[in-house]
């Protein structure tokens, strides 16, 4: 059985050094740097930019349009099929493409009549037609059981590019669009001093989940497959990294995918392997956030995904000066103290890389926090209050996590 080390760190400003050498950064500082100029939309604190009705020009409705995807785990994918032949693997990815997507739109109170277009990118070479098949189908059968809970997202196609001089192995994106009701918007100005901040889980097996979730999400994989995997990978599959990255930054860990891994679960132990744990498709929280949105919108102040930036995201959508205390989260799920302990990152970049098991935060009154428990756990899904909103002269945020104090 895998047991949970102990948190390990290193100094903060090496382990830094590495996640940038890497080519990436938790809080794409360059990117909002380059897009400050745009037009922020009609509510500038809110989840996604909402723009008037260009589509219909109806003031009463608005348009969203959002780009997201799966991000550097079908690299993760990739290794795993070819060490494993699982080809099944990569209807996960295209669940993660559009739960990136879908599940930020849900944080602006969007949850129906949404189109959907897919951006595949591959090397012909090393992804044949078969991966594709399996990603596109499984974009299609997410679709279809997200119906049965009343979320229509309807495929309309898009691009599949063979581009080999241009990825190494397969990117796999989407777009999302949906003209929606401008007084069913979600916006985050509600956000207020007072309110409390209902956590939602993002690992375990909700109602409508096949098999154990880790909570890994799609954030921080260039991150986890370097930490946490062995030089196996560097040394077999040079086509799953950048080559001209410093050796001592590519695959540091000590495990293979096909590591053993066992969970200690609510049903049971769970035997599995590491590359299972971290490919574990992105949790959408669409039928719980429906029920919430149709039946309690008025309840619901603001809506945080958090996923780049992890547990810090909430710092860039707060509608004025709070003190964002969080003081009561998860504990972290075994997914994120196995890519502690290979890393030896500290706490404080762990909670701003990953989700560490809470991946939504849901604002409200102190006294509606219950009934949001209550029907999240209905779909077997585990929530609690986890901090709460103060009254500040900055925007600043508090995360106490096992008698450690984190300020960012």
């Amino acid at each position: 059985m895998y047991i949970a080390p102990s948190i390990i760190t290193r100094n903060e400003t090496i382990q830094m050094s590495l996640y940038s050498q890497r080519g990436v950064s938790a809080q794409k500082e360059e990117v909002h740097e380059a897009v400050k100029k745009l037009d922020q939309g009609l509510y500038p604190h809110a989840f996604c930019k909402i723009y008037p009705d260009y589509l219909g020009g109806d003031d009463s409705f608005v348009n969203v349009m959002h780009a997201d995807g799966a991000g550097t785990k079908s690299i993760l994918a990739y290794l795993y099929w070819k060490e494993t032949g699982d080809i099944s693997i990569w209807k996960g990815i295209a669940q993660d493409a559009v739960v990136m997507n879908l599940d930020d739109l849900l944080c602006v109170g969007i949850y129906d009549q949404i189109v959907f277009n897919s951006t595949i990118d591959r090397n012909k070479h090393l992804i044949p037609g078969v991966v594709l098949e399996q990603v596109i189908n499984g974009t299609q059968d997410l679709f279809d059981n997200l119906k049965t809970f009343g979320v229509n997202i309807h495929y309309l196609g898009g691009e599949t590019a063979d581009v080999g001089d241009v990825v190494r192995t397969v990117a796999v994106n989407g777009t999302m669009t949906c003209r929606w009701p401008k007084d069913k918007i979600i916006s985050n100005e509600k956000i207020k001093a007072g309110d409390v901040i209902v956590g939602f889980a993002s690992f375990g097996q909700a109602t409508y989940e096949t098999e154990y979730n880790s909570g890994i999400g799609s954030n921080g994989l260039t991150s986890a497959r370097h930490d946490a995997l062995s030089k196996y990978y560097a040394q077999n599959f040079k086509e799953s990294y950048d080559n001209n990255l410093p050796e001592e930054v590519v695959y540091i860990g000590k495990d293979r995918l096909t590591s053993a891994f066992t969970l200690a679960t609510a049903n049971g132990e769970v035997v599995t392997n590491v590359g299972k744990l971290i490919l574990s498709p992105t949790r959408t929280y669409a039928p719980l956030l429906m029920q919430l949105l149709v039946n309690h919108f008025d309840k619901i102040h603001g809506l945080i995904h958090c996923s780049g930036g992890g547990q810090t995201k909430c710092m860039k959508y707060l509608p004025g000066n709070f003190k964002i205390i969080k003081d009561n989260l998860f504990e972290a799920p075994p997914v994120f103290n196995l890519l502690q302990q290979n890393s030896g990152s500290s706490l404080k970049e762990m909670f701003e890389v990953f989700n560490m098991g809470c991946r939504l935060e849901l604002y409200c009154n102190p006294e509606d926090a219950q009934l949001m428990i209550e029907i999240a756990q209905s779909f077997n899904i585990e929530a609690q209050i986890i901090g709460r909103v103060e009254a500040a002269d900055k925007k600043e945020l508090l995360i106490q996590y096992k008698g450690e104090e984190i300020t960012y």
